[in-house]
């Protein structure tokens, strides 16, 4: 009953909390973790101690899967390289570097239980993203900050296992690059093999519910149907709940009744907020047990401050260090792309050139090829095809370019994804599942809590500042204008393929009941010269809007015109150039 109790009020606070919060100008997680801290410090609570395990097997797999479920794959895909260096190369350094300064430091302290405290500390967590998103940063700026919290996490504890497996089994001063590299790419692969296998399954069979209830039940074990195998399987069980996430967002759209992503969608926000709240609820809690626990023990309260202040100011550095010649690289990288895009756009136009040349031909051309009305069919298709695919992927490149054009990050853009680099839940959890055989464990813990929970303070509490200082993009304030003109962008980019289909399959179904005549297949070919001549005098291409940052729902392709018949030859004719 005592625990049932405590559980309902829990959940009272977290409401409340989520609500008061807005009005202080503060985050939710920063007002509980603040609330819990107080609690924890009265004379009539007790030392609490939570199972490490419970937050790294049961809250951690659906919190990280909720947040991966609702991340457009397309934003995804556009910020993978920023996404992949700050949620594995800024670990893998800040780890190494942390832990070599800390056993400078501390020198009784072996390197690979530094190391392992360097990747306690190297995780982001993802208030920082709730914190922004009030502000109304650029959109951009939110996805880098929330893809990086969906891996770094999984990184940071691939990288503590290996370093206390090292250090269990020599506890010496010296720790094994081959060791952690083959122990972080094998988790890797299987945690990325577990949860597409998962993601694939999962979204085919809710596709086949057609209760919205039932498919959210069904939704709910889905982290865990990937992050328990994986495990097993000595992969990482929070990057398989996070591919699983991902693979949903990419899949659902297709396959799941509307209504059914719906419902999920709001019980997964529901179960999202009372996660993070019990966490950084728990989080405050445990403090009066871990400061009391090193004064009975070390009693190097002070010492174990001024650590966490190097710790925590030197993440920062380490973070700026990394962040501005990232960003610098893709910045780079997107003048490399608009140059390949701008190539790929002249090939495009001569090619079409080339068709619609192609498309005008007399009967004694096709006669002197030789071929029958199918073999025609057969040509329009397969030209129709590589134009519709050639389009795509310049329409694609147009609007990843268009993305990084509106968006860019500079300066002011860096400043606030360096300064929103707090520590939080996921540090005090990895650090409680030090072995009890430990060198300093208390101690550790201990500076473990004070990082993650200055980080949340310091840099939460000041990040708004930072903001209004920095004057970073922000989000448009006419989103549904920007949607709307997105969209006419897109759809008067594929007004030339519709047209173009519209025609042959139009043609294509007149050269079905007409004799084999050469006048027929004429007649057709003339009139995908004229569409093609029509659209491009209709619609010119440097006329189209410019694409802006919100992403469009993947949709399915239309269904070509598909005519059977021998392949079609190629080669020089007397009337024209054909497209190869």
């Amino acid at each position: 009953m005592d625990l049932l109790v405590i559980a309902v009020v829990a959940l009272l606070v977290i409401a409340a909390c989520n609500q008061i919060a807005p009005r202080l100008g503060l985050a939710s997680p920063l007002v509980l973790l603040g609330l819990g801290v107080a609690v924890g410090f009265l004379p009539m609570v007790g030392a609490i101690e939570l199972d490490p395990e419970i937050v790294l097997e049961m809250v951690l797999p659906p919190l990280l899967f909720g947040a991966a479920v609702s991340m457009p794959v397309m934003d995804f895909r556009r910020e993978l390289i920023a996404v992949a260096g700050l949620a594995v190369g800024l670990v893998v350094v800040t780890a190494v570097v942390l832990g070599l300064v800390v056993h400078t430091i501390v020198p009784d302290l072996p390197v690979a239980w530094a190391i392992a405290l360097g990747a306690v500390l190297s995780p982001t967590d993802a208030v920082a993203v709730a914190i922004a998103k009030d502000l109304g940063v650029s959109h951009r700026i939110i996805t880098i900050l929330e893809g990086e919290g969906l891996f770094n996490d999984a990184t940071a504890l691939v990288l503590l296992s290996s370093a206390t497996a090292v250090g269990l089994m020599t506890d010496t001063h010296a720790l094994e690059p081959g060791s952690l590299v083959l122990d972080f790419v094998v988790a890797l692969a299987v945690a990325l093999l577990v949860g597409w296998v998962v993601g694939e399954v999962t979204t085919r069979v809710c596709a086949r519910v057609s209760d919205p209830t039932a498919n959210t039940v069904i939704s709910f074990t889905i982290p865990f149907l990937a992050s328990i195998p994986a495990e097993h399987l000595g992969g990482s069980g929070l990057v398989a709940a996070v591919v699983a996430g991902l693979v949903g967002s990419y899949r659902a759209p297709a396959l799941v009744p509307p209504a059914n992503r719906r419902t999920a969608q709001h019980n997964w926000r529901t179960v999202e907020l009372v996660l993070e709240g019990g966490v950084f609820l728990t989080m405050g809690l445990q403090a009066y047990g871990i400061v009391e626990e090193v004064r009975q023990t070390t009693g190097g309260l002070a010492w174990a401050g001024l650590l966490a202040l190097t710790a925590g100011a030197l993440t920062v550095v380490l973070r700026a260090a990394f962040v501005v010649p990232l960003l610098a690289w893709l910045r780079s990288l997107g003048a490399r792309s608009r140059r390949r895009y701008e190539r790929a756009e002249e090939r495009m136009s001569a090619f079409e050139q080339r068709l619609s040349h192609a498309c005008d031909l007399d009967e004694e051309v096709i006669g002197a090829r030789d071929l029958t009305p199918e073999e025609w069919k057969r040509a329009l298709h397969r030209w129709s095809a590589r134009l519709e695919h050639g389009r795509r992927k310049q329409r694609r490149a147009r609007n990843d370019l268009d993305y990084f054009l509106n968006e860019p990050l500079g300066p002011r853009e860096a400043s606030v994804i360096i300064w929103a680099g707090m520590r939080g839940a996921v540090t005090l959890a990895a650090a409680q599942t030090l072995p009890l055989g430990t060198p300093m464990r208390p101690f550790l813990l201990l500076v473990a809590l004070l990082v993650a929970a200055g980080s949340l303070v310091i840099q939460g509490l000041t990040l708004p500042a930072l903001v209004r200082v920095a004057r970073p993009q922000m989000a448009a304030d006419g989103a549904l204008e920007d949607e709307r003109r997105r969209l006419v962008a897109v759809l008067g980019g594929a007004l030339k393929d519709t047209a173009l289909a519209q025609a042959l399959s139009d043609r294509a179904g007149q050269l079905e009941v007409e004799p084999g005549g050469a006048g027929g297949i004429t007649r057709s070919f003339s009139t995908v010269g004229r569409v093609l001549a029509h659209v491009d005098t209709a619609r010119p291409r440097a006329e189209a809007p410019a694409l802006t940052t919100t992403p469009l729902r993947r949709r399915r392709p239309a269904a070509p015109v598909t005519p059977t018949g021998p392949a079609v030859r190629t080669g020089q004719a007397a009337g024209g150039t054909w497209p190869r």
